[in-house]
Parts: C-alpha cells; structure tokens; sequence
C-alpha cells in the first residue's frame, strides 16, 4: 500500500529530472539582468505554448506598515487594478485637479477633529459633507475597471495581487504576442500608481478586516495569538488594526510607495514563449526611465527573547479551536529544512501523526495539524501546531495530545521508512511548484530575493534529502519546549444563573 502512494511522487520527481536534468541544464534557460535603476529581471524560457507569465515581487508587505498605519501596504493590492494617469480616467487633467481637492477637504476634516472636544458639530458636519462632496467629483472622473478590461480584452487571464506578511505582489500571463502591453502598463503604474478610489478601497480593506477578524472566530483568534506570541516585532498584526485602517490617508500611500516601490526593491519573474533579448529591450525602454532611489530600511527591531510561556483566551459560542505557536529562527537558518520535515512527519495528511493520533486514533479532535512560516518567514517567527476539538472533547485533551506527539517527536529517533517518505512529499511539494508558467515566474522573483539566487530552488531541494533522524530529534527538544511557545485557543463565554451569556442574549 504504502509503495503504491509513493510512486506517482517519485515518478513526478523522475519526471522533473529528466526535463531539467540539472541546474546546469535548467540554467542555460535562464537570463538575469539588473537595470541600472536597480530593478532585476529573471527570464526563463519555455516555449511550450505561446503565452508567458509575469510576476512582480515588490519586497514589502505588512511587516513593513509604519506604526500608525497598520494595513497600508495591502492597500497598494487594491490600487494596481484601479489604473494609471492614461487608464482608467475620463479626463486625467481634472482628476488629477479632483484628487488634490479631496486631500485639502479631507486636510481641513481632520484639523477640525484634532481639536477634540473643542470641535464643533456643526463645523464637522459642514466638512463632512465637503469631503463626501470632493470625493464624488473625483469619483466621476473614473472609467471603473478599464484597466482590467484592457489587458483581459488582449488575452490575460490570471490577472490578481497579494499582500503578505513579508511581500506584494502582482502578476497574470498573456498571450506571447501581447507580452508589451504588460511592460507598457505595468511600468507606468510603477512609475507612478494614480490613488484612484483610495477612500472607497479603504472601506473594502475595512470590510475584509470585519470578515477575516471580527466576525471570524479563528481569524480573532490568529491575530490575538500573534499579538500575544510578539512583544515587539511589527509580525504581531496582517491585516491592520481597525482604527488604523480607517484613518488611512492617500498622502501615506504616496510615502509608502516612494519609500518601498524604488526600482532596487522590485524583482520581476517572467516564464514562458519569450526572447530574452526582446524583454531586456523592452524592460530598458519602459522601466529603464523610471528613477533610481535609495533602497528601503530594513525591520530593525528585534523580537526579545521569550522568558516563559505565554496563554491567551478568546470567549465564543464558536466551534472551540486551540493555537500552539513555537518561536523559530528566520528562512534562511541552517535548521529551516528540518522544519520542513518536521512539519511533513506531523501534518502529511491522514499519514501524519497528528492527525493519526488525535483524529483516527482518539477521536478527541476533527482536524489537527502544523505548519511552519506563520504569519511570514523572513525574519524569525513560528512554528505553529493546532487542532480542531471534536464534540465532548475539550481543548485540554486536545493540548495534552500534542505535547504526548511532540514528546514522541523528541524521545524517539523517526525510523528510516517514515523519514523517506516524508522528504519525498516534501520534494515532491518543491516540484509542483514549478510545473507552470506562473508558478516559475512566482518562484524565481521569491527565491532570489528571500535567498539571493533563484538557484536555491535546486540547492534547496538537495538540503531536505541530507535531513537526517538526528537532525528532527535535536530541532525538536531545541525548540518544541513551554518556555518557547504561545498558547491560544477559544473557550464559551461564562453565562450568567438564567442561562444568558454575560454581554449577550439568551
């Protein structure tokens, strides 16, 4: 039985072996350049089909949100689809002229407010209005979607962005002939991102927060336990916090992208039907103009060391859900593929001990597993296990399972069969990634900037084969210990003699 699931993997290992044969071989594909911006380009040709992928990495994402103004750097995710100053507009001049407005409205708004109990209502009310008013001016100026529309009418499909803990970024794949536009719209927008329907956008970002967080139980739950498991680092919140969110400015988008968006800190992954000399043309006609700037500061504060464990709670009639993260050191520490594998040998499906044993075995749970990276992997962060605990079983039965799993993890050597097993899946995983257009280019951009080279995509799979039993074991009782961790998990809310829950309704 256990053959029969591991062949499709290893013939898919083959499979990759025989295209790529080497790094050496898979090299000869690739074309790097950097402009004289800065701005580094990573060409893989692979004429399978006459289309090609494009990925841009901007190294920035939520961890880089100035204090304040938390939620900042998904908003550029919202932006890239509202256009540039020649798409997306019906009349660039007086929009341009309508944008400025709304600023000085929203200017004379707030210098009314920070008077505090002083302001007056009837004054707030007027400005108000007058930004509401401004807003709309501007508003009516926008041709809504024509910047999707335009590259979707020239064959692009998979058009989206995304904002981590770590990274932005922005990608979709055309036609090989149409490859251009992308360089034509993309460089504008790079060059300068009109704050088109900022204020509209703020309140979807909003919205999304209230779906995600507020009214998720677990998503409270995940961002309680990161501001509980992080003292200092700025990993302690994704999304943003409400308030900052609802006070975001178009004036600190502007700072933000001068400040994150300079050429030096943009990697550019495309793979497909292409002629690299062709993109080094284009890429020097359209982004080579695009000013040089200093490269970004880098998170300077440091996660102090943890002195003890650390436990929160969070009150919902929801299904109860526990939360156990491990401090771990960043992605490009010697120990990062030994997390791998240990997170293979403990969440692999209905073969990981996990799930095995607090699922199938004890039936105390109805969904366990790990994952490492959480809420990023840049800089040091955790290990996180969790379980789902089934009906009449409680969290601390739950919690005592895992520790009986991890202690397992640390007493026993994993045996030979098991440990092959699982670097086989996980290779396997590395490969997948890499089976198309999009998923070339999106790798090629992150492993060079989060590794320097693209080429760890190779050396990395090299790492994982030379993990060894010895290794699992000492990651583990280095690692896996009370003092490390933080403990989260969701418990009823207390009800009162009448059966009302406190603060709620019956």
């Amino acid at each position: 039985m256990l053959e029969r699931a591991l062949k499709p993997l290893v013939l898919l290992c083959l499979a990759f072996a025989a295209q790529a044969q080497s790094l050496q071989e898979f090299e000869k594909r690739v074309t790097e350049f950097t402009l004289a911006n800065g701005m580094h380009f990573i060409v893989l040709e692979r004429p399978v089909a006459p289309v090609v992928s494009f990925h841009a990495y901007v190294n920035a994402g939520a961890v880089n949100d100035p204090r304040g103004h938390t939620g900042l750097a998904h908003m550029f995710e919202h932006m890239i689809g509202k256009g540039t100053v020649s798409v997306g507009t019906k009349n660039w001049a007086e929009e341009e002229k309508a944008l400025a407005a709304v600023e000085a409205a929203y200017d004379r708004l707030e210098q009314e407010r920070r008077k505090g109990v002083r302001a007056e209502a009837a004054r707030l009310k007027e400005l108000e209005a007058g930004l509401k008013a401004a807003i709309d001016k501007a508003n009516s100026y926008v041709d809504s979607n024509a910047y999707v529309r335009v590259i979707e009418e020239n064959g692009a499909v998979g058009f989206n962005a995304g904002t981590s803990a770590d990274s932005t970024v922005y990608y979709y794949s055309l036609p090989a002939n149409r490859a251009e536009l992308w360089f034509v719209l993309a460089s504008e927008w790079f060059k300068r991102p009109v704050f088109r329907e900022f204020y509209k956008e703020r309140d979807v970002v909003r919205e999304e927060r209230r779906m995600r967080i507020e009214s998720s139980p677990q998503g409270k739950l995940f961002e309680v336990a990161m501001a509980t498991a992080f003292a200092a680092h700025p990993y302690r919140t994704l999304i943003g916090w409400a308030s900052d969110i609802e006070n975001l400015r178009a004036r600190d988008a502007e700072e933000f992208f001068k400040r994150y968006y300079v050429p030096g800190n943009v990697t550019i992954g495309i793979a497909g039907d292409v002629n690299p000399a062709e993109i080094k043309r284009m890429a020097e006609k359209y982004f080579g103009p695009i000013p040089a700037g200093p490269l970004p500061p880098p998170v300077i504060t440091v996660e102090p060391p943890q002195e003890g464990e650390k436990r929160v709670v969070v009150e919902t009639d929801a299904q109860p859900f526990l939360f156990i993260g491990y401090k771990r050191p960043d992605q490009r520490h010697p120990d990062d593929p030994v997390f791998d594998v240990i997170g293979g040998i403990l969440s692999s499906g209905r073969t990981g001990w996990l799930y095995r044993e607090l699922v199938r075995d004890r039936r105390i749970a109805l969904a366990a597993g790990a994952q490492s990276g959480v809420p990023g992997a840049k800089y040091p962060h955790l290990f996180v296990l969790y379980s789902v605990p089934a009906a009449g079983k409680t969290i601390e039965e739950n919690e005592k399972a895992i520790d009986d799993v991890l202690g397992r993890l640390k007493n026993e050597k994993v045996d030979a069969e098991t440990l092959q097993r699982i670097k086989t899946k996980v290779r396997a995983g590395l490969i997948r990634q890499l089976d198309s257009n999009p998923g070339l280019a999106a790798e090629l951009a992150s492993y060079h900037v989060n590794y320097g080279s693209w080429k760890v995509m190779f050396t990395g799979i090299d790492d994982i084969n030379k993990v060894s039993a010895e290794d699992v074991q000492r990651v583990a009782k280095e690692y896996f210990t009370q003092r490390n961790r933080t403990v989260a998990y969701t418990v009823s809310p207390p009800k009162d003699s009448g059966g009302t829950t406190k603060g709620g309704a019956r």
